[in-house]
């Protein structure tokens, strides 16, 4: 019987992009600049085989039940969608987010970057029809905007406003100004309803602990 990685037809093997505070979602698009050796190295290798790689977390050392030590346990396979050189060594691509999988194992790294297994069984469900309750919109976009112009940051979300829901939460939650384990936990986030829940409590939270010491001082 085929497994799901063999019916979904993606790499079981996957060279490691490790960046820390990055979030990519499946359907998202992430500009990079590489200028390190190894992902440099990585870049070519993937560009001769199919231009894949995964996008996954380094775990601080507090995160004790990772599979794979020193990366979160979950992580992203991208495409690379745009590719480009500048005139100084670096590559300047775009990472399209293709799916989520869960780290299974390691195997042997190339040229200095690391190599995972990847199990895509327990996110199959993302390639299906979301149903269920709509996304609160207007409370989602009016806590991060309100936070943002707080901060002293962009608010135009005007362009968000006629998008499907995961489309909006996909761009929001990429482009909010989260903690490394924020957005790890928006990674995992089940579905695109509970994703924008979390994320806007993440937001209403941070509004009331910023009022609280706004009060206090």
């Amino acid at each position: 019987m085929a497994t799901s990685t063999e019916l979904v037809g993606f790499p079981r093997v996957v060279p490691v992009f490790a960046i820390s505070g990055v979030l990519l979602l499946p359907g998202g698009r992430l500009p990079l600049t590489v200028f390190e050796p190894r992902y440099l190295a990585l870049t070519d290798d993937a560009l001769g085989a199919g231009r894949l790689f995964a996008l996954v977390q380094p775990a601080p050392n507090t995160v004790t039940d990772t599979v794979v030590p020193g990366l979160y346990s979950v992580g992203t396979l991208a495409r690379i969608s745009a590719f480009g050189e500048t005139g100084d060594g670096r590559y300047i691509i775009t990472a399209l987010g293709i799916a989520r999988f869960r780290l299974a194992g390691e195997v042997e790294g190339r040229s200095g970057y690391r190599r995972v297994l990847a199990e895509y069984g327990p996110f199959a469900a993302d390639s299906l029809p979301q149903i269920g309750p709509a996304v609160d919109r207007r409370r989602l976009v009016g806590a991060v905007s309100a936070y943002l112009s707080r901060q002293g940051l962009s608010t135009d979300l005007a362009k968000l406003e006629s998008a499907p829901d995961t489309e909006l939460v996909t761009a929001l939650a990429m482009a909010s100004p989260l903690s490394p384990e924020e957005k790890q936990a928006l990674l995992e986030a089940p579905t695109t309803l509970e994703r924008a829940r979390l994320m806007t409590a993440m937001f209403e939270m941070a509004l009331l602990a910023e009022a609280g010491d706004t009060i206090v001082h």
